[in-house]
């Protein structure tokens, strides 16, 4: 029987730790299909910091650095300026990413880094308890918004690949789905070009995955693949907002 298909050298053979239906299995998955076809698994680092993304260091087969909550940015930045061989990547949920880590991240976004960031984005926090994150949806319930997101009193979701793509420096950025077989191969050949820029040495990269979570959703697996198509696509559009190495090509 032909094999059309193993899994990726740059996963490890480890257990499944996500909750059932989550799309984080998906992007760990398609990363590292990535960087096996990119061929970059010996110089590839990945920053890893606190929330459901922290579980990817059980899976990821490539050197992995913890940082503390939300300074991912500041640690890539940091080991990348020291060891420019290396391929450096950020792996961060939206708790993380955009709300205690948001200076960091728009910093290192302004400044051109030459990383990349992969963001998660399921709209709540799901490891602590599924409190409201930053990119929680008007009238979404969460623990700490029982009635729904509150524009008034709790402001509005905020949309990370726009606001990153009003800066000047960031060479690539873009939003992708992971709820659709066409959305997760288009969010891999994202991924690949963010990381072929880096190595490029275009500059920072900024690659936003639209996620679920069954769990703090209260929804089945199923249910939540609609969610992201009919909803959360809605108010976070898919596509390419920034990519500077067009113009140059």
């Amino acid at each position: 029987m032909k094999t059309l298909y193993t899994k990726p050298l740059s996963l490890r053979e480890n257990g499944h730790k996500y909750c059932p239906g989550c799309m984080h299995g998906i992007a760990n998955r398609i990363i590292g299909e990535a960087v096996d076809e990119l061929a970059i698994r010996r110089e590839m680092v990945g920053v890893i910091a606190v929330g459901c993304a922290n579980l990817s260091q059980l899976y990821f087969n490539f050197d992995l650095i913890g940082a503390a909550h939300g300074r991912a940015a500041a640690v890539a930045t940091g080991y990348k300026r020291m060891a420019k061989d290396r391929v450096v990547m950020c792996y961060q949920g939206d708790g993380d990413l955009a709300s205690i880590g948001i200076a960091e991240t728009l910093h290192a976004a302004n400044r051109g880094e030459n990383i990349t960031v992969i963001f998660i984005n399921n709209c709540i926090y799901g490891m602590t308890g599924g409190q409201m994150a930053p990119t929680t949806l008007i009238g979404q319930k969460s623990t700490t918004t029982i009635y729904g997101r509150n524009a008034s009193t709790e402001g509005y979701p905020i949309r990370m690949a726009e606001l990153i793509s009003q800066l000047e420096a960031p060479a690539y950025v873009a939003r992708f789905a992971l709820n659709s077989p066409r959305n997760i191969n288009d969010a891999k050949k994202g991924i690949k070009k963010a990381f072929t820029n880096q190595i490029n040495n275009k500059g920072y990269s900024f690659v936003e995955l639209l996620s679920n979570c069954p769990t703090n959703w209260k929804m089945n697996p199923k249910d939540t693949l609609d969610h992201v198509s009919n909803v959360t696509s809605k108010y976070f559009p898919l596509g390419v907002y920034r990519d500077k190495t067009e113009v140059e090509e």
